[in-house]
């Protein structure tokens, strides 16, 4: 079943509301009965029943992408008083106003804003809101899903010039469809539930390659030539190096888009709220982003300096094997970061029919 545009309204989701305070047994059975049935039927979430380490790699799948990669790249474009600010600037911001959203899922009593667009309609109107939001929405999914598409192509190309350096080369083309072919078999799981293996093994990745490229940096250790100055010599370069390295760090934080969705996998009552668990997965969520991020960033600099590629592991040459690892655990990562912002584009394309 998907929602029109046209009889779409914010009261239908008045019934997945938290029951009323003071509810006999039998009004108890009624409420859990329309509330199951309505969750039968959520395209996003098919039922209610996530812990709270859901919501951990979930949102570690969400937001800890390849934009780790080019982390150290953005440092080069910042230098470090500059960078090591954007990057905790940028961590404590996001992490507030991801608590922000966690609060937002049940501020109003008897409602669960379950997406962006019902509190976009709920802010400004049933139809403007729901025009505000969605627009905005897809741009981020579908920009972050062709950036994932490219990127998992490349990091399947440089997997296999590094496992069979005496190959013929192959184009990128190839690579990108074959990323795309395992696609077709991952989006006929129909909801977050159904997807749970697949962003859990996405955020073990996330983690597993981030550490591969910080301790291979500080294995490699620092190039003989390394220079720590801009990488743009000229006042324009510079300009438009600061603001292309603070793009960088915003896409690596690009997760909050899928928030509300995730919080509505968790079951909520007026003696436990979904925001609890929700807030506790984000806090660990967000453990596990500072431990991929800063290292990688940090550590890749501070071994190649403004020389280092905007990608770490085109730099780090060496060992082949692990190089070659490294690259895979980014394929399979992207797989789940894909699948898990595919749902979200997905229930869109029946509100625009």
């Amino acid at each position: 079943m998907e929602i029109q545009l046209g009889d779409y309204s914010p009261d239908k989701f008045a019934s997945l509301a938290l029951a009323p305070k003071g509810r006999t047994d039998s009004q108890e059975g009624r409420w859990r009965a329309q509330e199951e049935s309505i969750d039968d039927w959520l395209p996003i979430n098919a039922r209610r029943n996530a812990k709270w380490w859901y919501s951990a790699f979930h949102n570690v799948t969400a937001m800890v992408g390849a934009g780790v990669l080019s982390l150290p790249y953005a440092m080069s474009e910042l230098g470090w008083e500059a960078g090591v600010t954007v990057l905790i600037l940028s961590w404590i911001i996001t992490l507030y106003t991801l608590w922000q959203m966690v609060e937002m899922h049940e501020m109003v009593p008897g409602r669960r804003f379950d997406r962006y667009h019902e509190l976009g309609q709920y802010a400004f109107g049933e139809k403007l809101g729901l025009w505000i939001v969605v627009p905005q929405q897809l741009v981020v999914e579908v920009g972050l899903n062709i950036v994932y598409m490219v990127t998992g192509g490349q990091s399947l190309q440089k997997f296999h010039a590094v496992v069979c350096h005496d190959c013929k080369h192959i184009k990128l083309t190839y690579f990108i469809m074959i990323f795309a072919s395992a696609h077709f078999v991952l989006s006929q799981l129909p909801n977050f539930h159904s997807i749970s293996g697949v962003s859990l093994a996405a955020a073990v990745m996330s983690l597993c390659y981030s550490t591969i490229a910080w301790i291979a940096s500080a294995a490699k250790g620092k190039s003989a030539d390394v220079d720590y100055h801009l990488r743009a010599t000229t006042m324009p370069g510079k300009a438009f190096g600061f603001f292309g390295a603070l793009g960088d760090v915003a896409f690596a934080y690009a997760g909050h888009n899928v928030v509300l969705e995730i919080q509505a996998t968790i079951p909520s009552t007026p003696d436990k709220p979904s925001k609890k668990p929700m807030w506790k997965g984000v806090v660990v969520a967000y453990v596990v982003v500072a431990a991929c991020y800063f290292p990688a960033s940090l550590v890749g600099y501070w071994a190649f300096g403004n020389e280092v590629h905007d990608n770490i592991l085109i730099s780090l040459e060496k060992p082949r094997w692990l190089i070659a690892i490294a690259n895979m655990m980014v394929v399979v990562h992207l797989l789940g970061g894909y699948q898990v912002h595919k749902h979200v584009f997905r229930h869109h394309g029946g509100l625009c029919k």
